[in-house]
């Protein structure tokens, strides 16, 4: 009888670990930042360390969906979604969906949102479903081109605007002349009037207040790149040739293709530095600022705008890069 009663006691301490461990599992899930990744993958090199940079923090982001669009640089959709499918491919997360976006502008598109056939629909139907779907706190649409896709997507449905915290790289604000801003500035404009939380990340060309600053050197590059992340069975033909296994190895291959622009050997991964500070927002400085317009050319200020954003900067380079460099890192036995 007593063992009877001491084995009762060890199922129901068990019964209990358990429960207890799953309550604990379900609430790191539930504090995961529900996100959707919208790039221009095959521009430069940075969109593609973002992402894999996303897919190798799967334990703070909860990835919906990766959306696509184009700039004016790395050729039409099918270019950026092909570089898309690569990097997932080699990060071993080829089941995540992918939709294709814009190619045009947000003004080309706008008039024709009501076809049933319109340009960039699969990635405009995709942030309006997952901003639909009940959840505790906002999606997250973290922008690292253009911002075509989501304007589009708040013209098609504006119920969505207070559903969704757009984080945005983009902007040499206050100064002018930055790639993402303006590849769509018609967009930007529609969404700076809009009631949706609205992040900007800023650029900063040449400035240590910008992501310009969270530089990597390709020599860092070559000696910690390779070989690092999952390795896959079946090889990845890269945009530039060759056949890829890892990430890791990709990386070094882009950097080989890339041409250094500074006396440093050093190129920023603005982008990879968004989709940190989203991670841990310590890593940068932010403030709320009256939504200005991009109008002619420059930005104009309207300060008596109720409507704030928020604006980035003074990134943490060393402890970006350098988790960067850990979460393609083995982890530790």
């Amino acid at each position: 009888m007593k063992y009877l009663k001491a084995l009762f006691l060890i199922v129901i301490t068990l019964l209990g670990v358990n429960c207890q461990s799953t309550k604990q599992e379900k609430e790191v899930a539930q504090h995961k930042i529900r996100v959707i990744f919208d790039t221009d993958t095959n521009n430069e090199l940075d969109d593609q360390h973002a992402l894999a940079y996303l897919l190798f923090n799967q334990a703070a982001f909860k990835i919906e969906a990766i959306t696509i669009n184009t700039t004016s640089s790395g050729g039409d959709i099918e270019k950026h979604y092909a570089e898309a499918i690569r990097v997932l491919q080699l990060c071993n997360a080829d089941t995540l969906p992918v939709w294709k976006g814009a190619d045009k502008s947000f003004q080309d598109i706008l008039p024709t949102l009501e076809s049933e056939h319109y340009d960039g629909k699969a990635a405009v139907d995709a942030i309006i479903d997952e901003a639909r779907k009940p959840s505790a706190e906002k999606l997250v649409v973290l922008a690292v081109g253009k911002l075509s896709n989501i304007a589009l997507a708040l013209a098609k449905d504006p119920s969505i605007s207070e559903k969704i915290r757009l984080v945005w790289l983009g902007s040499n604000y206050p100064e002018p002349g930055e790639h993402n801003q303006d590849n769509d500035t018609l967009a930007m404009n529609y969404l700076l009037n809009q009631e949706i939380d609205f992040e900007m990340v800023t650029v900063r060309y040449g400035k240590p207040s910008g992501t310009d600053a969270v530089k990597i050197t390709k020599e860092e590059i070559n000696n910690k790149m390779p070989g690092l992340g999952p390795h896959i069975t079946k090889p990845v033909i890269g945009r530039h040739g060759g056949e890829f296994y890892c990430f890791g190895d990709y990386s070094v291959n882009l950097f080989e293709h890339y041409t250094m622009h500074s006396e440093s050997n050093s190129r920023p991964l603005f982008d990879m530095a968004a989709v940190a500070i989203v991670k841990n927002p310590t890593w940068a400085q932010v403030y709320e600022h009256p939504a200005p317009l991009f109008i002619n050319g420059a930005w104009v200020e309207r300060s008596n705008n109720s409507r704030k954003i928020k604006i980035w900067e003074n990134f943490d380079r060393d402890a970006i890069i350098n988790d960067f460099i850990v979460s393609f890192s083995p982890p530790l036995n």
